[in-house]
């Protein structure tokens, strides 16, 4: 693996084929939202696509959160939201299918998550990582990437705070 910069953080990690690359994680913004109960009740399950629009490919996105609060990772390709899915506290995911090219990624976090809305109702963090996230495709090899949320010793990713508002829905 090659490491950017030894920071405490998260690890982005991809694996084509045999070799490695490291990318990469922590900032936040805060937004408060009023929401009944009934409407936050439904807890999406662990490795829920919420939201797909690049089915097809033959890349993966793995998800480690290691934290105590739920997460969305949101990849966005260009100026379009294409895949979205759901991490539960202290859990791991993976999203397949995931098409080649470049695409930034957005993660948002916290409690009660609203299905409708599509937002965390209670403490929610919007973050966003600094670098970008390239899969690749060729006839003997398809890009792997690990993503891991929760700080880790020696990590190399960075993120920056998102405003709610620009936060990809």
């Amino acid at each position: 693996m090659i490491r950017l910069r030894p920071l405490a953080g998260a690890i982005l990690a991809s694996v084509l084929l045999t070799g490695s690359l490291a990318a990469p994680a922590t900032a936040s913004a805060q937004e408060t939202v009023a929401v009944s109960s009934t409407e936050a009740a439904a807890r999406p399950g662990n490795g829920k696509i919420l939201y797909n629009r690049i089915s097809g490919g033959r890349g993966k996105l793995k998800v480690k959160n290691g934290t105590g609060r739920d997460a969305v990772v949101t990849l966005v390709r260009g100026r379009s939201k294409a895949i979205s899915v759901y991490v539960r506290a202290r859990s791991t995911a993976t999203a397949t299918g995931v098409r080649d090219g470049n695409y930034t990624i957005f993660f948002t976090s916290g409690h009660r998550f609203n299905t409708s809305r599509g937002r965390f109702a209670q403490s929610p963090s919007y973050q966003r990582f600094t670098d970008r996230l390239r899969f690749t495709t060729t006839t003997t090899s398809s890009t792997i990437w690990t993503l891991t949320l929760n700080p880790v010793r020696g990590g190399n990713a960075r993120t920056t705070g998102v405003n709610p508002n620009d936060f990809p829905s």
